[in-house]
């Protein structure tokens, strides 16, 4: 008795998109989704700061979205404490 080791292919259905390398907007080539609002400019200062923090802890470690640890990790490298 033999099996085979490979994954059995299913034929592709015409109805499949593959949508990982296409643009859906092409007027914001670059624009990265986010978790919170694309503009900072109508929160205070204090909170920019934070959003700015948040935005770059993103992009550092190549995440779309943060957890609530993670975000208080970014506080507390701002020097806040409880």
């Amino acid at each position: 008795m033999s099996q085979s080791l490979e994954a059995p292919t299913a034929p592709l259905s015409d109805a499949f998109v593959d949508r990982r390398n296409t643009q859906t907007d092409s007027s914001f080539p670059n624009a990265e989704r986010r978790q919170f609002a694309n503009s900072h400019s109508e929160l205070s200062p204090d909170a920019q700061e934070l959003a700015r923090a948040i935005d770059e802890y993103k992009l550092r470690h190549r995440r779309r979205f943060i957890t609530y640890e993670e975000m208080l990790g970014v506080i507390s490298e701002l020097g806040y404490s409880k």
